[in-house]
C-alpha cells in the first residue's frame, strides 16, 4: 500500500467477483469500496507455511484450538491424548509466529481503516454525533476482529456479500451494479482478463493502463 499511495492520493476498489484472505485486507486500504450482488470478500484468518514446507494451515484456528486446550488444561479435563498433542507438538517459536500473523492483520486493518476509509467519516449516520479520531480507531479495530474471528465465519472461504459487509461490519460500499453503464464495462474488462490469464497459464497479474505484467513468473 506504501508504494500505491506514492503514486496515487485517491485509491478505489472495485471487486468484480473476490476479494479473499489477503485480498480483503487489502481492499480495507482503500478510499472507497465498490462491489455489487455477485462480489465477495473474505475473512482474513492468516495462512501460514506448515513446518517442513508441508502446506498451509489457519493461524486463527490453530490458536483457538490451542487455547482451548490450555484452558482444559487449567480446568482439569485434558483427555491423555491431548495431553500427548501437547507434549509431542508444541513449538513456542511456530505459536509465536501464528500470534504475529494475527497481530499484523489486525494491526495494517486499524491503521488503514483510519487513515483511509475513514478519512471523510464526520458524523454518524444514526444520532448525528461528531466522528472523533477515537471513535475511528474503534470501528477499525471492531471490523479487524470481526474478519479475524474465524468462529463467526466458521471457514476460510466463506464468501461475504456485500449486503454482509455492510450488515455486519457496518462498512460503506459504493453498488456499481446501480451504474449500468459502468457495470457493464467493468464485466467485460474482467471476463476478458481472466481469459487471456487462463490462456496464457497466469495464475496473478498486475495490468496497468498499456502494461500487462505476470506476477511470480513469465
Amino acid at each position: 500500500m506504501t508504494v500505491i499511495r506514492r503514486h496515487y492520493q485517491q485509491v478505489e476498489f472495485f471487486i468484480p467477483s473476490a476479494a479473499m484472505s489477503a485480498g480483503t485486507v487489502l481492499v480495507m486500504s482503500g478510499d472507497v469500496i465498490h462491489m455489487d450482488y455477485y462480489s465477495i470478500l473474505g475473512p482474513i484468518d492468516p495462512q501460514v507455511q506448515r513446518p517442513g514446507g508441508t502446506g498451509m494451515i489457519p493461524a486463527l484456528g490453530y490458536l483457538i484450538q490451542y487455547e482451548r486446550l490450555i484452558q482444559k488444561g487449567a480446568a482439569g479435563t485434558l483427555t491423555t491424548a491431548e495431553m500427548h498433542f501437547l507434549i509431542q507438538k508444541f513449538d513456542p517459536a511456530e505459536l509465536h509466529s501464528f500470534e504475529q500473523a494475527r497481530e499484523l492483520t489486525t494491526t495494517l486493518l486499524k491503521k488503514w481503516l483510519t487513515q483511509y476509509k475513514f478519512k471523510n467519516w464526520t458524523r454518524t449516520a444514526g444520532r448525528d454525533l461528531e466522528v472523533t479520531e477515537d471513535m475511528k480507531r474503534e470501528r477499525a479495530e471492531r471490523v479487524a476482529n470481526l474478519l479475524n474471528d474465524p468462529g463467526k465465519w466458521h471457514s476460510h472461504a466463506r464468501g461475504l456479500s456485500m449486503e454482509v459487509v455492510r450488515r455486519e461490519l457496518q462498512l460503506q460500499v459504493e453498488d456499481f451494479g446501480q451504474n449500468a453503464e459502468l457495470c457493464a464495462a467493468l464485466r467485460t474488462y474482467h471476463r476478458l482478463t481472466t481469459d487471456y490469464m487462463r490462456k496464457m497459464g497466469h495464475r496473478d497479474v498486475l495490468h496497468s493502463r498499456g502494461r500487462y505484467r505476470p506476477i511470480g513468473g513469465d
